[in-house]
């Protein structure tokens, strides 16, 4: 497909992405924010409580019944729309991006799998995670939350680390953020809607509603508002390659989502009591450890570990050979995709508007060249140029002594 125009589907998939996503999210917290402020202290006949708000310059009366009212409404207002085309334009965008360029953005190098092998993976992954998801929270653990939601956690983190075996990790990250995103529409779809259509239903036929369906649709709810935070991270994450390009990137991952999952905790409960209000200062600690645990080596440091490798030094006042070294592996290895006029089929223009032509533009973006193939490793993608570890240490050492292009 011609790259230009598979840019302005990925722009126009993603924002309605971002948009749906923003009103499912939405929607969620809100319910939540409206379950924790009942004012449950001597409600009316048939209610489990009431709350009064005021915003944009109205005042509102919200009431919440303890089943339903006498009558059902004329209008009843549903929410899952949200959630389906959040679901549906996911997938739509992890085709567009990871699937139809599995070789560049999917397959870890090294590997040795096929791109299609890959995309069998991928499809594969998010199948068996909702089924495994499912089949636990219909075991016997289901009548344990906490037992149930740590061995949810230890699933996710193995599925986190078996994905980084085979896939880039970017590839990993939106799988699992996919994963997660799928259990949380199959809530939804399987779960949460049916309880809902049930008790609609027992209503209009004067019939006692089954109180399986909704202690299920609960359960799920709650698995759903834990799982958001660490889905919003995964949805940015690619901003981040000392995440996702870290070698443990899965451990990273997991840590990230503990984090996300205690200040999710915090704004649910904070409306009741503020014993804890521990979990943010935890996560606020737990985020600078992970940042220094996680912390890459320096070029120099590299070297001294037993990775040095035959290559000029400023030592011997060869920087003027350096950089001309460094020239030549960047125009090979990088201006593929980072030129004004880049030659991989899938670019019509240069990446994040990076581009590699001349020195100015290498000194330029000497701190994102250095992220990107020294730190992280994650570039060339699918180090489809074979960039060096050599090469890669070259270019980290004429950055740590000045990038100087003359």
């Amino acid at each position: 497909m011609d790259p230009y125009i598979t840019e302005w589907l990925n722009l126009v998939v993603r924002w309605v992405h971002m948009i749906t996503g923003v009103a499912w999210i939405g929607a969620s917290f809100y319910f939540v924010w409206l379950e924790n402020n009942l004012n449950r202290s001597n409600p009316k006949e048939g209610l489990s409580g009431d709350l009064w708000a005021i915003h944009g310059g109205g005042i509102y009366h919200l009431e919440k019944y303890k089943l339903a009212p006498p009558k059902m409404p004329e209008t009843l207002h549903w929410f899952k729309w949200e959630a389906y085309f959040t679901w549906i334009t996911g997938v739509a965008l992890l085709t567009i991006v990871f699937y139809s360029n599995a070789d560049i953005y999917l397959v870890k190098p090294g590997s040795g799998i096929t791109p299609m092998t890959a995309v069998a993976i991928g499809v594969g992954s998010l199948i068996a995670g909702w089924f495994v998801y499912d089949f636990l929270c219909d075991s016997p653990l289901g009548k344990k939350p906490m037992l149930l939601g740590l061995v949810l956690f230890a699933f996710l983190v193995f599925a986190a680390w078996a994905l980084s075996l085979v896939f880039s990790g970017r590839g990993a990250y939106i799988h699992v953020g996919a994963i997660i995103g799928t259990i949380m529409v199959g809530n939804v779809f399987r779960i949460i809607m049916p309880a809902q259509r049930g008790l609609v239903k027992a209503i209009e036929e004067g019939t006692e509603p089954d109180p399986e369906l909704p202690a299920k649709g609960l359960l799920r709810s709650r698995h759903n508002n834990y799982l958001t935070l660490p889905v919003l991270f995964i949805m940015i994450s690619n901003h981040f390659p000392s995440t996702y390009g870290n070698e443990y990137n899965w451990a990273i991952l997991a840590g990230l989502s503990v984090i996300s999952v205690l200040v999710r905790h915090y704004f649910n409960t904070r409306h009741g009591s503020q014993k804890y209000a521990w979990t943010i200062p935890t996560a606020a600690l737990g985020l600078v450890c992970l940042a220094f645990v996680s912390a890459p080596q320096s070029a120099s440091q590299n070297v001294s570990a037993g990775h040095s490798h035959e290559m000029p030094t400023s030592s011997t006042g060869n920087e003027d050979l350096i950089f001309v070294s460094v020239q030549e592996i960047i125009l090979e290895r990088c201006t593929v995709c980072h030129s004004q006029a880049p030659t991989h089929p899938a670019f019509a223009t240069a990446p994040a508007g990076v581009m590699l032509d001349t020195p100015e533009q290498m000194q330029l973006e000497v701190s994102r060249i250095v992220a990107q193939t020294v730190t992280t490793n994650i570039m060339p993608l699918g180090n489809l140029t074979q960039m060096t570890q050599e090469e890669r240490e070259l270019i980290g050492q004429w950055a740590e002594e000045g990038a100087q292009i003359q």
